[in-house]
């Protein structure tokens, strides 16, 4: 009697696995990280003050951001291109001024682990990844100049994109 029970004990020692937690430091689609600078001091960073960033796609969103000198913004993992209006000064309306930022890209599905699943990753294309356009032809751009620092979007601990303003 004793060997079955020792037997069955084994046998059900066997089928254990380790604890399937998802770390979401590693299961999360990253977002493109942008950073603000001065545009007279290309070194210094400068916050943006009341930045109305605005998609529409699937889910019509606006977001504001005020005292900030790094944003982040998700990317549509459906779609190889994501457009966003970037409303500066969006309280004051004579001072307002919008850019258009469009991210053009390729997604890519990496498998984290059983319990976390899949994520999304991102490259930017190489000739056209960032595009900037003026809304209002007319009050020129606030976004002076930009660099894309990386064109792999694979995680949240890097800056992708220095705008200038």
């Amino acid at each position: 009697m004793k060997k079955i029970i020792l037997f069955l004990v084994f046998i059900s020692l066997l089928g254990c696995e380790k604890d399937d937690i998802c770390d979401e430091t590693q299961s999360v689609t990253p977002r493109v990280i942008i950073e603000f600078y001065d545009a007279s001091q290309p070194t210094i960073l400068k916050n943006v003050t009341n930045l109305e960033v605005h998609t529409e796609s699937e889910i019509d969103t606006t977001v504001v951001f005020t005292g900030v000198s790094k944003i982040q913004l998700p990317l549509n993992p459906i779609l190889q291109t994501t457009t966003y209006t970037l409303k500066l000064n969006s309280t004051i309306v004579a001072s307002a001024n919008t850019d258009v930022l469009t991210f053009n890209y390729a997604t890519k599905q990496l498998y984290v682990s059983r319990a976390c699943g899949f994520k999304n990753v991102y490259e930017l294309n190489t000739a056209d990844g960032v595009l900037r356009t003026d809304s209002t032809t007319n009050d020129g751009f606030w976004i002076q100049d930009f660099d894309v620092i990386t064109n792999k979007i694979n995680n949240e601990d890097e800056v992708h994109i220095k705008i200038y303003f």
